[in-house]
């Protein structure tokens, strides 16, 4: 699973609600690109976007069990996931080799953001020796 964190901490970017809309459409167009030669490659299984923090809630079970809902916006947020994909490829170097081209979506000016993409390997069942 790679996903794309974004962080306000470390960039020297500005926010997305910022760019002109030929630099979103620049980015969003990269990342539609990647996500269909990953599937053209056979190595797609599947890819997300995420809403902003604004439109995220928090949920956790209350004393009966039921649903305490918290929504944002929450001002306090540094980081938060944007987006993933999950790709079923031969290697984890080729999991980085993915992540390391997702890095360079275009931000303002259609310069690379680099932004940190986190490999994780997605565990289909429990070891045998359990």
């Amino acid at each position: 699973m790679l996903l794309m964190q974004f962080s306000a901490a470390g960039t020297d970017f500005p926010p997305i609600d910022t760019w002109t809309p030929a630099e979103i459409r620049a980015h969003i167009g990269f990342m539609g690109e990647v996500s269909a030669k990953l599937a053209s490659d056979g190595e797609l299984v599947q890819a997300e976007g995420l809403a902003g923090p604004a439109q995220a809630k928090i949920v956790q079970a209350g004393a009966d069990g039921a649903p305490v809902v918290t929504e944002g916006p929450f001002a306090e947020t540094k980081e938060f996931l944007a987006g993933w994909w999950i790709v079923d490829c031969d290697s984890p170097q080729r999991a980085v080799q993915i992540a390391a081209h997702i890095s360079t979506a275009p931000g303002p000016g259609g310069r690379p953001l680099n932004m940190p993409i986190e490999v994780h390997p997605v565990m289909s069942a429990p070891p045998e020796e359990l």
